[in-house]
């Protein structure tokens, strides 16, 4: 079997430390990259478009989430603002003539300065009271791009991107735009997954299963906190730029209101806290779930197999949506990731299923 532990002899540190140690998942990624690559030669501009390019930004963003949720244990109700807080930093300072390339850093930067202001909060609260916090910066934020016409221009009002260039490359195409969304949210992936594996991942752990415990044994939960939140906001502001420029093309102030920050919490918890493979299963579970669903039902009412009403035919995917969440929490609460590490772990030891642990 390619898959099986059996055979696989580590005999330097370097190999036991390498991000995918086992062969077979070191193949898994390089195919999965393959086909992420290959995807404008083999996918319709209606699927790229409408499918994998919010599928990958999303993804980025729930990245950006579990580095604070999953990995620090901090509480955010409000990162959809600050995806906003990146998107509309990105325009204004693409409109006032600055490169796309600095103008997403000063995004982020932005975006963090902000994010940590609020996750200051973190410092003295925790639990409810933290989500009471960063569900105070959500509603802000809101209001402020709303009332604010220097920034939004008004509450209905859509701001357009303007025609850039990223490297040199102009972002006029959809080809162009998914490069750059499969660019940032590969850059994202690999900066969580080492980040896990450092120092700085281990003490944000520490902090997550017991903040007085790591205080004693010599962390800093307080600088921890602050990075955390410096960080993630930043993943998330530049995330936030990233599909303003790509996938919408333009912005209005309900693009990311605070059902947006209940779709990324979702998509964090559905795909598991705290793992990487998880941020995608998530973001792809919540995104298109409801998608397939309706086009089922669809075929299922055009085929005469049931008969409903327009209304209802447009709300028994939400509820077969919601059931299915609700499932997962209760059968799987880990997420998606733990389910596929379930079935990973199964074949890494198939036959000898006596020996998992």
């Amino acid at each position: 079997m390619f898959y099986r532990l059996s055979g696989i002899h580590h005999t330097r540190y370097a190999q036991t430390r390498q991000l995918w140690p086992i062969g077979a998942d070191r193949w898994q990624v390089a195919i999965i990259a393959l086909l992420a690559l290959a995807a404008p030669l083999y996918m319709s501009n209606l699927y790229l478009s409408s499918y994998m390019l919010p599928w990958l930004i999303f993804s980025a963003a729930t990245l950006s989430l579990t580095l604070l949720m999953g990995l620090a244990g901090q509480l955010h109700f409000g990162f959809a603002a600050v995806m906003a807080i990146g998107a509309y930093t990105s325009i204004h300072l693409t409109r006032a003539g600055v490169p796309l390339e600095l103008a997403l850093l000063a995004s982020g930067l932005v975006a963090a300065s902000i994010g940590s202001l609020f996750g200051a909060a973190a410092l003295r609260v925790k639990g409810l009271y933290l989500v009471m916090a960063t569900l105070a910066m959500q509603f802000l934020v809101d209001w402020v791009i709303v009332n604010v016409n220097v920034i939004s221009g008004g509450a209905v009002a859509t701001l357009q991107t303007p025609k850039v260039n990223f490297l040199f490359i102009a972002l006029d195409t959809l080809t162009a735009r998914y490069y750059l969304a499969l660019l940032w949210t590969a850059v994202v992936t690999l900066l969580i997954l080492n980040i896990k594996r450092t120092s700085f991942g281990r003490a944000l752990v520490a902090v997550r299963d017991k903040d007085f415990a790591a205080a004693v044994i010599g962390v800093n939960i307080f600088k921890y906190k602050l990075l955390a939140f410096f960080t993630s906001s930043f993943l998330g502001g530049v995330s936030g730029a990233i599909l303003a420029f790509c996938y919408y093309q333009a912005v209005t102030p309900s693009q990311f209101n605070f059902d947006v920050t209940i779709q990324l919490v979702a998509m964090a918890l559905v795909g598991g806290l705290g793992s990487v493979v998880g941020g995608f299963l998530g973001a792809g579970f919540v995104l298109l779930a409801p998608i397939v669903l309706l086009n089922l039902i669809a075929a299922m009412v055009d085929a005469g197999w049931l008969n409903l009403s327009t209304s209802l035919m447009a709300h028994i995917p939400l509820m077969l949506y919601g059931a299915m969440i609700i499932g997962f929490l209760l059968f799987e609460p880990l997420g998606l990731a733990k389910i596929y590490d379930n079935m990973r772990k199964y074949f890494l030891v198939w036959p000898f299923r006596h020996t998992q642990s």
